[in-house]
């Protein structure tokens, strides 16, 4: 039995931490930031939403502000519209896998398969197969490296924790004012219908960006997609 016990143990490290030592401690073959780069890339996850992400839109296109968004291939197949018109605007499309589940709890092919269908309903709507990855939670297994050679995988280096709404707008804002630098990629959501989020928080990141991007304009820093990075 604790043969058994310590031979699990020793595939999950593997499967689990190794890949996040790699990945989120020292970020080999993923993108977190570009230390050379004099911009900022704004990328939001878990959507499309059909209240928040077009309010969103409304936001990027007044401020003249190009970004990344990492959907869902199941709200994306809801919500093609949404999906057509983040693309239409200039944005960027990533994969978010098809639904909001950790890496860690599902089996390779299972990341695999649901990633594929993913591409290929954005695909569809948009005429042009997405590259760009960010596993929810930022979580990859042993296996998900192996994906380096078909995709890009995007995590973050500055996160305002939007997804809940205690603090309101003002926690949001003030966190992205004092972290962001040139070259961050930050992480933000517009959808508040995962496990563990707020429904109502986008709301409050929609309220402090108009504030920040007036800040960051004003420091002369640039916010682009990820691939104008």
């Amino acid at each position: 039995m604790i043969k058994i016990i310590f031979l699990i143990g020793i595939i999950l490290i593997f499967y689990w931490f190794v890949p996040y030592l790699i990945t989120r401690v020292f970020g080999i073959g993923v993108i977190k930031r570009k230390g050379s780069s004099t911009e900022v890339a704004f990328t939001f996850d878990d959507g499309p939403n059909p209240v928040y992400t077009p309010q969103i839109l409304d936001l990027l296109k007044r401020h003249q502000i190009k970004a990344t968004f990492f959907v869902l291939g199941s709200k994306a197949e809801k919500y093609p519209e949404i999906i057509k018109r983040i693309y239409d605007e200039g944005h960027l499309l990533g994969i978010h896998n098809f639904v909001h589940r950790a890496n860690w709890g599902m089996s390779p092919w299972k990341v695999r398969r649901d990633l594929e269908k993913s591409a290929f309903i954005i695909e569809k709507i948009t005429e042009e197969r997405p590259i760009y990855y960010r596993p929810p939670w930022g979580l990859l297994n042993l296996f998900d490296l192996f994906l380096l050679k078909k995709y890009k995988i995007i995590l973050w280096s500055v996160m305002a924790e939007d997804w809940r709404s205690n603090g309101g707008s003002e926690k949001v804002k003030n966190r992205l004012l004092h972290q962001i630098k040139k070259g961050d990629v930050v992480l933000l959501h517009d959808c508040g219908t995962t496990w563990g989020a707020d429904e109502d928080a986008p709301m409050n990141t929609i309220m402090a960006l108009n504030d920040v991007f007036n800040e960051l304009s004003k420091m002369g820093i640039s916010c682009v997609r990820i691939d104008e990075m």
